[in-house]
């Protein structure tokens, strides 16, 4: 027992998050946290967040049409990938979540209905195979694991039960297996169920309970619903379920699905080539891998080169191990079997351990044992509903090292060299890929031209003789650029000089596949003339009529199952969903929407989409191990979990009719029962047929019941949104949209797919195993809900990958808590000015406001919510601390009504990403009734922006910063020793020169700018203005002409923007500007100083004094800085007094 509990302490769910950021005070972060429970309680207990469709009472059933519905009462539906229920959401899922759930905060803004439910996803085999891999753990180790010892507890030395076989599905008992942790490192490996259940924060007497697999999807979903709960989330949690047959209305609904797919011929029945799991029994698709996400079979042809002599070792291994008279064959898996009249030998790797396999009676094949495990699979060596359980069913009659083989003579299928072709080394073959026997065409392939070539320099060195490595090589195909040898071609003009340059031959090989394939012609063979294209697959063909190939296929990359096992690819009937090139006019159906009407919101994932759909294949739809609804018309089988989730959207528009639990034990707001879920049901409740006496009676549904039901999906569909991490395009997504064209009409179709990258936190990949991890939970414990929403709007929006940063959530607790501390005294702080806010600064302020609310509102609408974050909280505070600082310069206080309609203004912009703060400022600071939160606030409607006050807000902006800058920039000159004109330290002088005409050279440009420019699509002719500029001017006017081109693209008034008037008056702003200049820069004396023209010609500019200093005063020997001022670009100086 001591060693359990030693594991228990090694194995704290803590330790995944100890390398993240430590909190010290934690005492501001306690109030909003204490202030967001408070309002989560209140949003659950009101249900304010349970949307429904407008009642049949309301809107009776055909008095409108759905979209006519939808029109007159807006609503927005979005969902998210639903969790898989084997353990609780990480900050990844919240991101993904926090892309719904701000869309769905700013839609209720708009005043829509807005629905966003959640089920749990439970199908598949994770589950399962957890859950028979605990029950193994409890069985060796008792019910509390008391038995376990760290240091004599192994694998288990007895074999494992079997798999389920294609004809008959068993238990299996099965193993998981998991990367090392830190806890590995410290002598314990996660190499038990058990461990890992540990791991996740399972006490140790409970983790017994999970050896039924029923007992996962109780204990997840409710800690699933806590944690979004915790997290703010709108869900309308009326509309749960859990999948698999353990709900029975969600079980009907995929019956139904899968029915209607089978009538239309979009699912069918054949043999095909599928990764496969020799443990689980059943193909294994991307969602029942732990690794190898997206591999496919790759297809090979099998030749079959017969050994006509033996080289003397391996003769001697051989000797009384098979029959004399056996046919024994080396196997090479070629992709190019047109190339094959030009084999010259046959290579091996020489450290490699092959094996000899019976395939029958009488013959025998040589090739890697990762080779013959997947030729078990494929036929060769046992039929399709026997495939071996254990690799120990399939043993070599001996084995052989590649070096015992070399100079064996075989008889190569198609070659010109009909005596045979040798058995050669090659020390870059390799034993993971293909049967690790390769044929050698040196004609068409640069390596192996390059590998004979070195074998014949060094035939000693290598044990061959020269004349094996020096057959000839005969053309076998036209190239265009390369001629009818083109690996000889290659190697020599790429200088590549031995097999080592491995960069170089991949790239010569890619050249010459790609030459040969698509411009090729045979030159040799029965197909002599026809292009390479079109003789490929005939040349296989005739090799496998001849008995001289086979067909063979394996995973052209490494893919591990969920049990733990390396997977093949085996040949096997399965029902399979016909994606793909198979039902070309489905595929074209999907691309022309994704193409043309669906949203998308960036090209990435548009392309992604029709890059995937043009690569995808016919998809196998069922297993016959894990969790799951049975096939209909063949209940051995279970569908996948990948073909269970495309269209469980549409089960959200009436599942709280059904039923009012998870589970459907408990009957929902109808009162329907199970066994009336008939297809037609579901048919009519989705609109693909009108209602009918005959389907009343079938169902025993009345009516009115099932016109309320129609009626919501009607409404709610089609989804609006679909949100989802990009990792799920190559598969869930795009089956979501293959099905819905599929079984709805065409107005129910998706309107948009948003997906988005992954998550980081602190900038490097999410590990527990690094101590780099934060569950949802954890982080909202950690930092509270909104500082947590905020971070995760902060990280970014686009498909590339995202970045959680732990120091951003911390420093918004302060954010949060002195922004609500500075409004709760706000409004009641008497001393605030009242009457009419028309102040300069009243004025700038408040139109800033407006500008900022409007941006916030566009940011909103393209879900670009790190830009509205920006625009809401950010920019928003940071412009009520330049009107309080203005106001402080100016001696006056603040405006009463402005600072209220800021507090007001603040709350609404946050609700969408800050919803608990908002509704705390909206409800309890600022006493709002109407509405009672601010969660059915409408998004605020502001005038538009001022043109001269923005103008002039950005002029403020720009020379402040310029001063100030320059101030500094002589500060730290100083401090160097360099020389200065001022001290900055030292009494000091400001003046500030603005000019009140503009420079004559600029008038051509005027003109110029006038031509270019397209009032009416805001457009403009960049080149045609460059092309214009000479050289000598283009440093002093393309910097003119692109701020008169700022102007007009923005929208101002075309005419002032020509006739060069400033919007605003520069002198009266200016002196608006002093007192605060006079503040930050310390300066005694500020002075404006207006320049003008002087008299004739050569009449030098003037001064003439308007702020500050003598009045009136005119001044004449103007400083550089004063003859470069423009009207709205001054010049300034300082001088000490």
């Amino acid at each position: 027992m001591a060693a359990v509990n030693g594991t228990t302490g090694i194995l704290d769910p803590n330790s995944s998050s100890k390398n993240t950021l430590k909190l010290e005070n934690t005492e501001k972060r306690d109030t909003l946290i204490t202030i967001e429970k408070r309002y989560q309680a209140k949003w659950q207990e009101s249900g304010i967040f349970n949307a429904s469709a407008p009642s049949t009472k309301e809107v009776p059933t055909g008095s409108v049409s759905p979209a006519e519905l939808r029109r007159a009462n807006p609503k927005y539906f979005g969902t998210f990938a639903f969790p898989y229920m084997n353990g609780t959401l990480h900050a990844g899922h919240s991101f993904t979540v926090s892309k719904l759930e701000f869309t769905a905060g700013f839609a209720r803004m708009q005043g829509k209905r807005v629905l966003f439910p959640l089920g749990f996803h439970c199908t598949g085999m994770p589950i399962k195979a957890c859950a028979d891999k605990l029950r193994e753990d409890v069985r060796k180790f008792g019910k509390n694991f008391e038995r376990y010892d760290e240091e004599t507890s192994g694998p288990d030395s007895t074999e494992p039960a079997p798999a389920p076989t294609q004809a008959e599905t068993k238990e299996d008992i099965t193993k998981f297996t998991s990367k090392k942790s830190k806890a590995a490192a410290k002598g314990v490996k996660l190499k038990y169920q058990f461990q890992i259940m540990l791991a996740l924060g399972i006490p140790k007497e409970e983790i017994h309970k999970f050896a039924d697999a029923e007992y996962w999807l109780k204990h997840f979903p409710p800690l699933c619903k806590q944690d979004l709960n915790n997290f703010g989330a709108r869900i309308d949690w009326r509309r749960s379920f859990v999948t698999t047959d353990a709900n029975p209305y969600y079980d009907a609904f995929v019956r139904w699905q899968m029915n209607r797919l089978k009538e239309l011929d979009k699912i069918q029945y054949g043999v095909r080539y599928t990764v496969y799991s020799p443990k689980d029994g059943q193909p294994c698709m991307d969602h029942d891998r732990t690794e190898g996400e997206g591999v496919a079979p790759q297809d090979y042809t099998a030749l079959k080169l017969k050994v006509k002599e033996w080289a003397p070792e391996a003769a001697n291994i051989m000797e009384g191990k098979i029959p004399d008279s056996a046919n024994v064959y080396f196997v090479p898996a070629t992709l190019r079997p047109e190339t094959m009249y030009g084999q010259t030998c046959c290579f091996v790797g020489p450290k490699i351990v092959y094996g000899v396999f019976k395939v029958s009676e009488n013959d025998y094949y040589v090739v890697t044992k990762r080779a013959a495990w997947n030729m078990a699979f494929q036929g060769t060596f046992f039929k399709s509903d026997q495939f071996p359980r254990s690799a120990h069913e399939l043993l070599p009659v001996v084995e052989l090292t590649g070096s015992s083989v070399v100079g064996t003579l075989v008889k190569a299928p198609l070659s010109i060299h009909t005596d045979g072709v040798r058995i050669l080394p090659m020390e870059s073959v390799l034993p993971s890929k293909g049967t690790g026997v390769v044929t050698s065409v040196p004609s068409d392939s640069p390596d192996d031209y390059a590998t004979v070539t070195d074998l014949a320099k060094k035939a000693d060195y290598y044990g061959i003789k020269k004349e094996w490595a020096e057959l000839e090589i005969p053309p076998i195909i036209e190239t265009p650029s390369y001629g009818n040898l083109t690996a000889p071609f290659l190697v020599k003009k790429m200088k590549i000089n031995s097999p080592k340059d491995i960069k170089q031959l991949a790239e010569a090989k890619d050249l010459a596949y790609k030459e040969g394939f698509y411009k090729g012609t045979m030159l040799i063979g029965d197909f002599k003339g026809q292009s390479v294209e079109t003789a490929k697959p005939k040349v296989k063909d005739a090799l496998i009529k001849a008995g001289d190939a086979f067909e063979y296929a394996e995973p052209n990359g490494h893919v591990v199952s969920r049990s733990g096992e390396e997977c093949v690819v085996a040949y096997l009937g399965q029902w399979f969903l016909n994606y793909g090139e198979n039902d070309p006019e489905w595929r074209q159906q999907v691309l022309d929407y994704v193409g043309a009407d669906m949203e998308t919101w960036s090209a990435e994932t548009r392309n992604g989409f029709e890059k995937n759909l043009y690569w995808l294949n016919r998809w196998a739809c069922a297993r016959t191990y894990g969790l799951g609804s049975k096939l209909p018309w063949d209940p051995k089988f279970l569908v996948e979990s990948l073909s269970d989730s495309t269209i469980y959207m549409a089960y959200y528009t009436i599942a709280h009719f059904l039923h009012s639990d998870i589970f459907g034990t408990q009957k929902g707001l109808l009162d329907i029962k199970p066994e009336q879920m008939i297809d037609e049901f579901w048919d009519y409740v989705f609109c693909r047929r009108e209602i009918s006496q005959e389907l009343i009676k079938a169902c025993g549904i009345s009516k009115g019941d099932l016109e309320t039901m129609r009626r919501e999906f009607e409404y709610w569909y089609p989804l609006d949104m679909r949100v989802s991490g990009k990792d799920l395009i190559p598969n869930h997504l795009t089956f979501f949209l293959y099905i819905h064209t599929a079984l709805f009409p065409r107005e129910y179709w998706p309107q948009g797919v948003r997906a988005n990258g992954h998550l980081l936190l602190n900038g490097d990949k999410m590990s527990k195993s690094t101590g780099n991890f934060l569950t949802l939970n954890d982080a909202v414990k950690k930092y509270g809900a909104d500082a947590c929403r905020i971070a995760l709007a902060d990280a970014g929006d686009g498909v590339e990958d995202a970045n959680f940063e732990e120091t951003v959530a911390n420093q918004i607790i302060l954010r949060l808590y002195t922004l609500k501390e500075w409004c709760e005294e706000v409004v009641n702080d008497t001393t605030l000015r009242t009457g009419d806010a028309d102040n300069f600064w009243d004025k700038l302020f408040e139109n800033e406001m407006n500008t900022l609310v409007q941006e916030a509102r566009q940011h909103y609408e393209a879900t670009n919510y790190k830009l509205a974050l920006k625009s809401s909280l950010y920019d928003f505070t940071s412009t009520r601390d330049s009107y309080r600082e203005s106001c402080i310069s100016a001696s006056i206080p603040m405006h009463r009504a402005l600072l209220h309609s800021y507090i007001t203004l603040q709350a609404l912009l946050l609700t969408p990403i800050a919803p608990h703060w908002a509704d705390y400022i909206w409800t309890e600071v600022l006493q709002n009734t109407s509405p009672s939160t601010v969660q059915n606030a409408l998004f605020p409607t502001r005038p538009p922006p001022d043109a001269a006050l923005t103008a002039a807000l950005a002029y403020i902006r720009a020379t402040s910063s310029a001063i100030t800058s320059a101030e500094a920039a002589a500060g730290r000159k100083l401090s160097k020793g360099k020389n200065v004109s001022f001290d900055p330290k030292q009494p000091k002088k400001l003046t500030i020169y603005y000019a009140s005409s503009y420079p004559k050279w600029q008038e051509k440009y005027i003109e110029l700018t006038r031509q270019a420019f397209d009032a009416v699509t805001l457009n403009f002719d960049d080149k045609k203005v460059n092309q214009q500029i000479p050289n000598s001017e283009k440093k002093k006017a393309a910097p003119f002409v692109q701020g008169l081109k700022r102007r007009l693209v923005a929208g101002e008034d075309v005419e002032r923007v020509f006739e060069r008037r400033l919007p605003f008056g520069e002198v009266e702003v200016l002196a608006q500007m002093v007192a605060g200049l006079k503040k930050t820069t310390a300066c005694r004396v500020v002075e404006v100083v207006q320049v003008v023209d002087g008299e004739g010609e050569e009449g030098k500019k003037k001064g003439i004094v308007k702020v500050g200093g003598e009045g009136g005063e005119v001044r004449d020997g103007l400083p550089p800085q004063a003859e470069g001022a423009v009207p709205g670009q001054p010049g300034f100086g300082f001088e000490n007094i």
